[in-house]
């Protein structure tokens, strides 16, 4: 018996989650992430300005071999990890990503951001606190999948938390 967590969110992370009642739910769930069908999207503040307004960042992610609490790209004891990211706004030092998972690997979107160079506002793990939030801005806003048991397709989204949005506004002064 299993149910539970289906999709989960990193500590310091706002947003969505959904959780399964029953062992048929969580199987039908699971199915679909594995399958690439569950609709994940994310939106960020990271630091830094990207060349495109949108791409893709296609990098194995693993355990760290220096410190087993973190992730990392790697080619070694690593998974495909797959993020697709969309520019919503440039600030002057940051930019506002909508950003879409192909897969969910642990902290992908935080490592993946971190290593091309634009690391997540406020993640103090894959990039540096900031001070006047707690946390980090990064916010999982929709989610969409096909109900396990009636077979209808499903979305929610779940607005932008206060500091989220207050942080939009202090960056765009």
């Amino acid at each position: 018996i299993r149910p539970g967590i289906v999709h989960r969110i990193d500590k310091n992370t706002s947003g969505l989650l959904i959780v399964a009642k029953n062992d048929k739910a969580h199987l039908g769930l699971s199915e679909q992430i594995k399958a690439h069908s569950f609709t994940r999207e994310y939106e960020s503040i990271v630091w830094g300005h990207f060349k495109d307004n949108s791409g893709t960042i296609d990098l194995p992610i693993g355990r760290s071999h220096f410190d087993r609490k973190k992730m990392c790209v790697t080619e070694r004891n690593s998974k495909n990890a797959i993020t697709h990211y969309e520019v919503i706004a440039d600030y002057r030092q940051y930019t506002h990503l909508r950003i879409r998972l192909e897969t969910g690997r642990t902290h992908q979107i935080r490592v993946h951001m971190s290593y091309v160079g634009h690391p997540v506002l406020g993640d103090d793990v894959y990039g540096k606190a900031y001070k006047g939030i707690d946390g980090q801005c990064l916010h999982a806003k929709k989610i969409g999948f096909i109900h396990p048991i009636t077979g209808e397709y499903m979305e929610f989204d779940s607005p932008l938390p206060d500091y989220f949005i207050d942080m939009i506004r202090r960056i765009g002064n």
